[in-house]
C-alpha cells in the first residue's frame, strides 16, 4: 500500500514508518521537526519504500503518488511543547486535519485520525469509555490540545457522514519508549532523564494522581490491527493497569539503581487526578490488549536514554 504519514518523524510516527516499511509499504513521511527528529526514521532514509518530506501538515500539501491510506499523527502531544507553542499545536490539529481529510478525499484513501485520551479532560469517571464526553476546560490553558483533538474527531466524522470516507479513530492513552526526546517533558522520559543524570525527580503536586502507562510496540499493534478492521467510531489504545506518580517515579529509581530524591512541586492547571481507558472495545473489535509490563517497558526505556545520553 501507498501509505501518507504526518508527524511521521516523531515518537509514535517513526515506530509506525519502520513497521509499515518492513511490512512491505511505501510510506510518504511528512514532518516540519519542531518536535520530530529525522534521526528517528535514519534507517529507513537509504530505503526505496520511503519517502521523507518537510512540510508543516497545517498548509495545504499537494502529492502526485496515489494513496491507500492516510495517518494523520502530526502534532505537539506533551504539555511542555504544547503550551509553548499553543496555536501551532491548535493548527495542527484543526488545520493540519482538515488538509489530511481534504487529501484522504481526493485520492479515495482511508483516513486514520491519531487523538488521545486527552478529549477526556480531567475525566469525573474512571475508567474511561469512548461514550464518555470529557470533562475539558474550554478555555484552559491544554485546551489547545484537548480542544483541537476534539474538534479533530468532529471534523472526521463530518467528513465521514458528507462524504462517505472511510474512517478510523483511536484515542491514545499515556504511551512510552525508544525514540521519545530526552526533553520531551512528559513523565516517564522526565523521570528517566533526571534519574540517569542524578537530578532530582519532580514529582507534581503529592504524586496520588494516576496515569496507565503502555508500551510503544503494543500501541503500534493496536494502530495496525485498527487498520485491518472495518470498525469507523473511536477506539481508546491504552494499559489499563493504573499507576500512581510517585509509585512510577521510585519504580524508575530502582530500575536505574540512582540515588536521586523526589522533589514536589505544584500540581499544573488542569492537571488530570486519574487517566484510565477502559478497553473492552478494542479487546472485542480487535483482539488487542497491551502485553508489555510496565517493569519491562521501562527497562527498554532506560536503556535507549541512557545510549541518548552518552552520546550527547
Amino acid at each position: 500500500m501507498n501509505i501518507l504519514i504526518t508527524g511521521g518523524c516523531g515518537f509514535i510516527g517513526s515506530h509506525l514508518c519502520k513497521k509499515l516499511v518492513e511490512k512491505g509499504n511505501f510510506i510518504i513521511c511528512v514532518d516540519n521537526f519542531i518536535t520530530g527528529s529525522q534521526n528517528n526514521v535514519e534507517e529507513l532514509l537509504s530505503n526505496p519504500n520511503f519517502k521523507l518530506i518537510e512540510h508543516d501538515i497545517s498548509n495545504p500539501l499537494y502529492l502526485d503518488y496515489e494513496l491507500d491510506w492516510v495517518l494523520h499523527f502530526a502534532s505537539l502531544a506533551s504539555p511542555k511543547h504544547y503550551l509553548q507553542y499553543p496555536i501551532k499545536t491548535l493548527k495542527s490539529g484543526l488545520l493540519g486535519t482538515y488538509n489530511c481529510l481534504g487529501i484522504a478525499k481526493a485520492k479515495k484513501a482511508k483516513f486514520f485520525l491519531a487523538s488521545t485520551s486527552e478529549v477526556y479532560g480531567d475525566p469525573k469517571v474512571s475508567p474511561q469509555k469512548e461514550e464518555y464526553t470529557g470533562n475539558v476546560s474550554i478555555v484552559g490553558p491544554r485546551s489547545c490540545y484537548d480542544e483541537s483533538k476534539r474538534a479533530s474527531e468532529s471534523l472526521v466524522y463530518a467528513y465521514m457522514r458528507k462524504h462517505t470516507l472511510d474512517v478510523r479513530v483511536v484515542r491514545i492513552f499515556n504511551t512510552y519508549g525508544p525514540n521519545t526526546r530526552p526533553d520531551d517533558g512528559r513523565v516517564v522520559s522526565n523521570f528517566i532523564v533526571q534519574a540517569l543524570k542524578g537530578e532530582d525527580l519532580t514529582v507534581y503536586g503529592n504524586g496520588e494522581q494516576t496515569r496507565s502507562f503502555c508500551y510503544i510496540d503494543d500501541l503500534v499493534r493496536g494502530i495496525l490491527a485498527t487498520m485491518e478492521v472495518d470498525y469507523k467510531w473511536p477506539l481508546n489504545l491504552g494499559n489499563p493497569q493504573e499507576f500512581k506518580i510517585i509509585d512510577l517515579a521510585k519504580l524508575i529509581l530502582k530500575l536505574t539503581g540512582s540515588k536521586s530524591k523526589i522533589r514536589f512541586l505544584n500540581l499544573p492547571e488542569d492537571d488530570p487526578k486519574k487517566r484510565r481507558p477502559d478497553i473492552s472495545r478494542a479487546k472485542k473489535i480487535l483482539g488487542w490488549q497491551p502485553k508489555i509490563s510496565l517493569e519491562e517497558g521501562l527497562k527498554k526505556t532506560i536503556e535507549y536514554f541512557t545510549q541518548i545520553l552518552r552520546n550527547v
